[in-house]
């Protein structure tokens, strides 16, 4: 059984065939698909198909599926072209004869109010009338999202949002990797996770004062969090020098972590890894050791 993994120049890809390989899959069965092949070329050295796949480009996609029975179609990274991007993968798999797609979704993506949702609530329609077998695991926010704010932290000696009392289910990449790579491996079973749908978090849906407690336990001294009005924010994010467009997003993304939409905590992810899932405090560190020895 051959699986292919798409973007594999990036974090979560490249640990989906990093995890393939931990767990047993034959390197010369896995395909690791890249828009830059030259960043992969290490795994390639280990036996891996490296092949060009780009979302945006479908001239790339028939030769890179060729001969794929399992696909994981890890979502794209650009904001307001993902639906585009997503439907020529779709197309694509269905023209290769791809038995499985296994795609990574958002949180609750066909009813949230999640400013990210949309893109991936079509992308699941898509894929539901594509005839292709689906699973679509949708991934919480990653532990390593907030590796910047603990490194700042450790000048600052907080971490400032508008979050409220909202929580945060969040697991570490490799955990959501790991997930991936169970489904994949098990498509070979008959049915076995078609059809399914996961809704995949940590194991503790977490405050911002608990985020602060983990951050102060990273790097070695005090660290308080700090909330502030969503107006104040926007203030602080565009004194630091984002533009007015990403600052109102982050903005935004907190409002929806204010209002409960990532706070839902589920025994998915942990079933499936059939362990628990990443503390913070330990996903965070190895985000901030990996981030300083870049």
């Amino acid at each position: 059984m051959t699986i292919a993994v798409t973007g594999t120049s990036g974090h979560l890809g490249r640990l989906v065939v990093e995890s393939l390989l931990a767990r047993g899959a034959a390197a010369a069965d896995v395909v690791a698909l890249a828009r830059t092949t030259g960043a992969v070329v290490d795994l390639a050295d280990r036996g891996v198909v490296v092949r060009e796949a780009d979302y945006g480009r479908p001239e790339t996609l028939a030769a890179a599926l060729a001969g794929v029975d399992v696909l994981v179609l890890v979502s794209g990274s650009e904001v307001g072209r993902r639906v585009e991007q997503h439907g020529n993968v779709v197309d694509a798999a269905r023209a290769a004869g791809v038995s499985r797609v296994i795609y990574t979704s958002a949180p609750h993506a066909t009813t949230s109010a999640l400013v990210l949702a949309p893109e991936h609530k079509a992308t699941e329609e898509l894929l539901a009338a594509s005839g292709l077998s689906t699973t679509v695991l949708r991934n919480n926010w990653y532990t390593e999202n907030y590796a910047p704010d603990v490194l700042r932290a450790r000048e600052t000696g907080e971490i400032v949002a508008s979050t409220g009392a909202g929580r945060v289910a969040s697991a570490s990449r490799a955990d959501y990797a790991e997930a991936a790579a169970v489904v994949a491996l098990a498509a070979q079973q008959d049915g076995a996770h078609d059809g399914a749908v996961y809704e995949l978090t940590g194991d503790v849906a977490w405050s911002f004062d608990e985020l602060a407690a983990a951050a102060a336990d990273v790097v070695g001294r005090p660290v308080a969090f700090r909330g502030v009005t969503p107006e104040e924010h926007l203030a602080i994010l565009a004194g630091a020098g984002l533009d007015e467009g990403t600052a109102g997003f982050v903005v935004a993304l907190d409002g929806n972590i204010r209002d409960g939409l990532l706070g839902d905590a589920t025994g998915d992810l942990a079933g499936l890894l059939g362990r628990p899932t990443t503390p913070l405090v330990d996903g965070l560190r190895a985000a901030v050791d990996d981030v300083v020895t870049a």
